[in-house]
């Protein structure tokens, strides 16, 4: 009787074992891409922003093209290790907070000297720069970045390779989370100037100055938005373009 009992518990054991759920196959890690807020769709780097616009009156060389204004869609997704979800929400391009930053970059026509980029920008959420604009000197690629180092400077950067806390553009102001900003920049041979909801911010003299970025704007050269560790939003993009000594 033992003998029989033993057999049958041994049974049923080879059939619960046969007919147990085998285990998922292994696969490779993968890291899981940044989640966009809001049910919005997370776009990846390279990526098109999808329905995010901007207006020019740029000819396809980069020309000013008189009173004629276009809005294309050429907005990618920077590739920065890191990076927080970029999705479109209405007519704005919300950049999430990245490990460090996060940022679109321009693909159309570009204009390179004798132009103005005018847009509304906000932080969502967070203490650092919520604009980091990177735009065209000539040849040469340099930032605007409003709200840095702590959440209050706007300043040029960079200038004779000096930051703009260390370069004599550095102003300080306020900026409120949740608060659209207006932002406008100019770029002549002479001068770069900024005004922030119409107030005259920068004004630089670029008269032998080395111009330049910081490694960290590479990605969203030569013409592009970025934020550092915190959520920002921008929306109504342009960039008006004119003929020299005709702003």
């Amino acid at each position: 009787m033992p003998r029989l009992f033993s057999s049958i518990i041994a049974l049923f054991c080879i059939l619960g074992c046969a007919t147990a759920e085998k285990p998922a196959p292994a696969t490779a890690e993968t890291k899981p891409a940044a989640k966009a807020e809001s049910g919005a769709k997370a776009l990846a780097p390279k990526d098109k922003v999808p329905g995010f616009s901007m207006t020019h009156n740029l000819k396809k060389d980069g020309a000013p093209n008189g009173e004629t204004f276009v809005t294309e869609q050429e907005w990618r997704v920077a590739e920065y290790i890191g990076s927080g979800a970029v999705s479109v929400e209405g007519d704005m391009c919300v950049l999430g907070e990245g490990n460090d930053m996060t940022g679109i970059v321009w693909k159309g026509a570009l204009p390179s000297m004798n132009y103005e980029v005018t847009l509304q920008a906000q932080r969502v959420d967070g203490s650092d720069f919520f604009c980091g604009l990177t735009f065209l000197y000539g040849k040469d690629p340099c930032s605007l970045v409003v709200g840095g180092w702590g959440g209050r400077l706007v300043g040029i950067s960079s200038l004779d390779w000096l930051d703009a806390s260390e370069n004599g553009t550095a102003k300080w102001r306020d900026f409120e989370n949740g608060k659209w900003y207006s932002i406008k920049l100019r770029v002549t041979p002479e001068r770069i100037e900024a005004w922030i909801d119409g107030e005259q911010l920068v004004d630089v003299d670029t008269k032998d100055r080395g111009i330049g970025i910081r490694f960290e704007m590479e990605p969203v050269r030569p013409l592009g938005i970025a934020t550092w560790r915190t959520k920002g939003a921008v929306k109504d993009i342009r960039i008006r373009a004119f003929e020299a000594g005709k702003a």
